[in-house]
């Protein structure tokens, strides 16, 4: 089981920032978790660290029970803008981990073709990546990063840079990919609507130190598989606890503007 498993992670950045402080938790293999809260809970830090491009102060954080020391190849990431070489083809992206390995170019384009189809992208691999749209870069992104096959997929606001449409559409695709390969995701999002449409389970963090501040097991990811999300959005469930959470975060930020004057 490729479990991920974090046990009294510490961050600290000079003697006055304690970024992430004693987070501990297990999120089992083909789970998808959605994490928020305001600026400076750490978020984007636990992800790092995840990653590999962070080391954390003290505690440790292993999937499949090894110790995880730098990034790797079982764990892929999606960040915010794409992260594409724009001057490269939509296929020369998709297949650049493969050809980093030097695998077999047919093999590889066969592989290609099968993720295109299944982000939307099928007759673009000849496309200039530059050509595309955001929404069409973020799949390109997303299409790049799943060919490698990882464990844990990691994305940090994939979505955040898009219009209101194109990231219902994306949001949308995240599922069925999820739902369709059966892999592990983590997401940072700054969207409460989103992270409670996306995650089977949810983190609320609180900053000043950096911590888990409250858990949620949600239905609505699931759901999200047959419904359309609008339809969703208007579930008492899901009003109930997205006025719940933002409370919950415009109260933590009161407190910093508090703290702060």
């Amino acid at each position: 089981m490729s479990d991920l498993v974090s046990k009294n992670l510490n961050m600290l950045f000079g003697d006055t920032v304690h970024a992430l402080k004693d987070v501990s938790f297990t999120l089992k293999k083909g789970e998808l978790l959605t994490v928020l809260g305001p600026s400076g809970c750490g978020k984007t830090t636990l992800l790092n660290i995840i990653a590999g491009f962070l080391n954390p102060t003290s505690g440790t954080i292993s999937l499949d029970e090894k110790d995880i020391n730098g990034p790797g190849v079982e764990r892929g990431m999606v960040f915010q803008q794409g992260a594409l070489f724009e001057w490269l083809t939509v296929s020369q992206n998709v297949d650049f981990g493969l050809r980093m390995r030097k695998e077999n170019p047919q093999k590889s384009k066969k592989l290609v073709n099968e993720w295109l189809e299944i982000v939307g992208l099928q007759g673009f691999g000849d496309t200039p990546t530059y050509q595309l749209s955001g929404g069409m870069q973020q799949r390109v992104a997303l299409a790049r990063c799943l060919i490698n096959d990882p464990d844990l997929i990691l994305m940090d606001e994939p979505l955040g840079a898009l219009d209101a449409l194109t990231r219902e559409k994306m949001q949308s695709l995240v599922l069925k990919i999820w739902k369709e390969t059966g892999k592990t995701i983590v997401l940072i999002t700054h969207s409460v609507e989103e992270a409670l449409l996306l995650g089977e389970r949810l983190f609320v963090m609180a900053p000043r130190p950096g911590r888990i501040h409250k858990e949620y097991t949600l239905p609505f990811a699931s759901m999200g598989l047959q419904k359309d999300l609008r339809s969703i959005k208007n579930n008492k469930k899901f009003v109930t606890t997205r006025e719940e959470i933002l409370s919950m975060i415009w109260d933590m930020e009161e407190e910093i503007m508090g703290k702060e004057n």
